[in-house]
């Protein structure tokens, strides 16, 4: 008989198994449930068997601005390329930070056999929404990790994550053994968590079984989590990003002027990319 969770302190407030489009599985975007928990603001689960299409990835360039996507590599291979200038693939257990800024062109590719990817984006704060992009890929003997908690972003039990993301803000890739108890205690000042399970069933103030987001109530106190089967899952948490989410199609900006600046430089860079021959639309 697995253990008891004892009179959780921090229920679950929403639940969603997201939309599902082939192999990829929207669990959040900006419009909804990431207004819930900004700064998070979108999660893809992507679950690629060997069989599935990939598509090249010229043929899959799209702008950001406003944000960072922070893509998390739990099976498998993706060939990224960026007008950071990064080009590089990412293989199982690393990671892929790009912050956008003011504009950044990219795609990818996934590569051959069974591949599983979270790609979550983050609202940035309006001192970096408009500034300088930047890519920064750490490998996965670069992640910090006690053994079942790799960090991704921010800082957890003495660990700190090598991406310089903004403060206040935690993400983490957690595998718990089958009857295994972990209780996340937030950092001061955070008060919105949620996470999503890829692999198992997470039990918290309710079962969360693969395939599932589940956010929390507002709160700063812990979150005991059992694990039912070897279970594998992200959780973010974050204090809550103070500003409105002004959207753009791929953008996301505190003010219209911001959205304003982030989409002129975006047709600015697809413009290069046409002229260049890059981009083919």
């Amino acid at each position: 008989m697995l253990p008891q969770i004892q009179t959780p302190v921090r229920g679950v407030v929403h639940r969603t198994r997201g939309h599902t489009r082939g192999p990829i599985t929207r669990l959040m975007s900006p419009s909804h449930v990431g207004q819930m928990v900004k700064p998070f603001v979108f999660l893809d689960f992507a679950a690629f068997d060997e069989g599935d299409e990939r598509i090249p990835m010229e043929l899959l360039w799209h702008p950001h601005s406003g944000i960072a996507t922070v893509t998390v590599m739990l099976e498998g291979a993706v060939r990224i390329a960026e007008t950071t200038g990064k080009n590089d693939v990412l293989p199982k257990g690393s990671i892929e930070w790009m912050r956008a800024g003011n504009g950044v062109w990219h795609t990818g590719e996934v590569g051959p056999g069974d591949t599983k990817v979270f790609q979550l984006w983050v609202a940035l704060p309006p001192e970096l929404e408009n500034g300088p992009s930047q890519s920064h890929y750490v490998m996965p003997d670069e992640v910090p990790t006690d053994g079942r908690v790799r960090v991704i972003l921010g800082t957890y039990a003495g660990m700190t994550s090598p991406i310089a993301a903004p403060s206040m803000m935690t993400y983490l890739l957690v595998s718990l053994e089958d009857g295994e108890r972990w209780t996340y205690t937030p950092p001061e000042g955070h008060d919105v968590a949620w996470v999503a399970v890829s692999d198992g069933v997470l039990r918290a103030a309710s079962r969360v079984p693969s395939g599932e987001m589940a956010v929390f109530a507002k709160g700063p106190e812990p979150i005991d989590f059992i694990a039912d089967g070897a279970t594998r899952f992200v959780l973010g948490s974050a204090r809550t990003h103070p500003h409105e989410l002004v959207l753009g199609s791929y953008s996301v900006h505190t003010s219209e002027d911001a959205l304003r600046k982030g989409e002129a430089e975006i047709r600015r860079i697809g413009n290069e990319l046409r002229a260049n021959g890059t981009l083919r639309r």
